[in-house]
Parts: C-alpha cells; sequence; structure tokens
C-alpha cells in the first residue's frame, strides 16, 4: 500500500515545511550576525584596505541603519559632486588644539549626498574649496558621531554643526543622506591643506546587541516549531493509516471465515 507520506496533501506539506525552515535558518543567521559585533583582532594594512574599497552602496543605503561594528572602518568608494556651498565646520580638538573637521555633501544621485569628511584645520576661516565636477572618493567609513551625554540642544554659529550625524545634518542639508560619513586619505585632492582624519582603530571587543539577539531566537525557534509540527502530524497520520490498515484485515480476515463457515 501506498504511504500516505506521498499523497498530493503531504507532498505540498512537505514543501511547505522546508521553505519554512529555510526562513526561519536565513532569519537567525541575519539577527545572530547582527546581535553580535565582529571581533576585530587583525588590523588590516588602510591602504591595501583603499585598493579593495566597496561601493558604498553595496553597505548602506539612504536612511538606512548603519550596524557600526559590522561596517566602521570599512574602505569604500563613492561617486558624485561636491556641493561646495553646504559646506560646514564640526568643532573637535586635535592634539590639545582646538580645531575643526571640514565635513561637505557628495551629491550622489537625485537628493542624494553621501557625507565626506575632508580633514581637520585649526583656522576655519581659511579653508580651501572642494574640487569641482564628479570625483570619485575613497575613504573610510565610520559611523554617525553619538551623543553620549543624550540628544542636548546645542547653539553653534553659522555655518557649524555639533556633530557629524544625519540626524543633525538633516536640518542643515536638503539631501536624503547616509547615516555614516566618510574620512578621505591625505592623497585626496579634497584634503588639500587640511590635516586628514585618520582611520580610527578597529575595535577588539564583542558587544551583544539584546534585541537582535531576542530576534535570532525567535526566528530558531519559530524553525524548530515547524520541525515538530510536521513529525507529530507525519506519525499521527502513519499511525491513522496503519490502523485502518489493521481493521480492513481484520475485516477481511472475518469475512473468510463466515464464508468458510457457511459453506
Amino acid at each position: 500500500m501506498r504511504s500516505p507520506l506521498l499523497s498530493p496533501r503531504w507532498i505540498g506539506l512537505h514543501l511547505l515545511v522546508v521553505l519554512a525552515v529555510t526562513v526561519c535558518s536565513a532569519g537567525t543567521y541575519w539577527q545572530s550576525v547582527r546581535a553580535i559585533e565582529p571581533d576585530r583582532d587583525v588590523i588590516t594594512n588602510p591602504a591595501e584596505d583603499l585598493a579593495d574599497a566597496t561601493p558604498v552602496d553595496d553597505l548602506i543605503e539612504p536612511g538606512a541603519y548603519m550596524h557600526p561594528g559590522l561596517f566602521a572602518n570599512t574602505a569604500v568608494e563613492a561617486t558624485g559632486t561636491y556641493d561646495a556651498d553646504a559646506q560646514l565646520l564640526v568643532p573637535r580638538v586635535e592634539d590639545g588644539v582646538r580645531g575643526f573637521d571640514v565635513i561637505v555633501p557628495l551629491v550622489t544621485d537625485d537628493d542624494v549626498a553621501l557625507t565626506v569628511n575632508r580633514g581637520w584645520t585649526e583656522d576655519g576661516a581659511d579653508v580651501p574649496d572642494a574640487p569641482g565636477g564628479e570625483v570619485t572618493v575613497t575613504g573610510w567609513l565610520l559611523p554617525p558621531d553619538s551623543a553620549p551625554d543624550g540628544i542636548i540642544p546645542v547653539d553653534t554659529p553659522d555655518g557649524q554643526v555639533e556633530r557629524i550625524a544625519a540626524s543633525v545634518l538633516v536640518n542643515e542639508w536638503d539631501y536624503r543622506l547616509y547615516e555614516g560619513y566618510v574620512a578621505l586619505p591625505e592623497d585626496d585632492p579634497a584634503t588639500a591643506s587640511l590635516t586628514p582624519v585618520p582611520p580610527p582603530e578597529p575595535p577588539t571587543e564583542i558587544t551583544v546587541n539584546w534585541r537582535s539577539l531576542s530576534y535570532a531566537v525567535q526566528w530558531a525557534m519559530f524553525g524548530v516549531s515547524a520541525i515538530a509540527f510536521w513529525i507529530i502530524r507525519m506519525r499521527r497520520d502513519v499511525r491513522e493509516a496503519r490502523s485502518q490498515r489493521e481493521r480492513a484485515s481484520e475485516t477481511e480476515e472475518e469475512r473468510g471465515q463466515a464464508v468458510g463457515a457457511g459453506s
């Protein structure tokens, strides 16, 4: 007798379970990666990184969340034109000297821009212009500057902002912004007479994102539940089919005995 697990209904259920387990496995893996920031004990050569720069659109999208542990210090490239009129200064102390980071939007598409840190200067009044025309820049993708004391309104002079973060810059620039920004190497024409911002030392500690970890556990539980449901249903249907065969066999046997007794 043909197995009940090969019926059209069961074949469809098998395929559905395989699909559910595949989706749950992918969700578990994705959230697990987001939950634990990679341990960057190995510090790569920045120059070699720039030679293999990744297009920024392959890592993040305008307005999307940027996971700092995954992309910090990654070498990226982007093509666009500088909006020199939108250039801003960000106060920062370098080696005990007060000065400014010079940032400018690199317009990469219609109403989309990538924040570029051209470098540091002690005198914010004498900053050379950014290169004109279309340019391709390579640099290190950095996460937005954090506000460790929370978001506190700060009065800054015109032409300045308190930190490099899309949440701040959206009030200054009429573009959709990538959440991170790019620090340029010293040989980029846009740095000119500015002091380039060195790439940050990669973090070596592991930080757990508990929310993503809880999502990973939920995805895993969904996958296990699908497998458990599949096994329970198979065992039940096989058991029912076996019982039906046994009852049918007993009935056939009783009929045979009745026919024999009638003869």
